[in-house]
């Protein structure tokens, strides 16, 4: 990676052919945890990438950067209630232990300060790590995890979910 300044592109409707190829990367990688298979014409479920790139002042979606370069996305829901979900978040495998991750989510935090609420699965042991040094890098001890059933899906094991508070930077 010859230039690794991450930055948070803001994206909508006119950048869905890049995020729709985004959103099948992470989609892809995310089967391999759920257990989940393509629909018949390749694609995976994208009613959150819809959602994400329609907006509305409850999302916000971005394109991950290297330079010029897609890295991975990033979708924030609830904006406007108390707790900030990160409803998607992903990093191509060639940006992946390179800090691009990190650096990506404490430019998203600080972009929307405030709770925030993360969900991961188990059964991704690199998120769990990843999840988790996060919330204490970002929240010191001051961070919790639990885990909850998955809606609608009693079949799937619950998604574990940490939660922290970002405060406004000073300014």
């Amino acid at each position: 990676m010859s230039d690794t300044s991450v930055r948070l592109r803001p994206v909508g409707e006119a950048d869905r052919p890049l995020m729709e190829r985004l959103w099948l990367l992470f989609r892809h990688d995310m089967s391999e945890f759920a257990g989940r298979l393509p629909e018949p014409d390749g694609t995976f479920r994208s009613d959150r990438l819809d959602n994400a790139l329609r907006g509305g002042p409850d999302w916000a979606a971005y394109a991950l950067t290297l330079g010029e370069r897609p890295a991975g996305l990033a979708f924030v829901r609830n904006l406007t209630g108390a707790t900030r979900i990160l409803n998607s978040f992903f990093v191509v495998r060639g940006a992946r232990r390179a800090g691009v991750g990190m650096r990506a989510v404490r430019l998203l935090v600080a972009e929307h300060p405030g709770r925030w609420e993360i969900a991961f699965q188990d059964s991704n042991p690199a998120a769990v790590r990843f999840w988790r040094r996060v919330a204490a890098e970002l929240a010191g001890d001051a961070w919790s995890e639990e885990r909850r059933p998955v809606p609608d899906r009693p079949e799937v094991p619950p998604d574990a979910w940490i939660s922290f508070d970002v405060p406004p930077a000073e300014r």
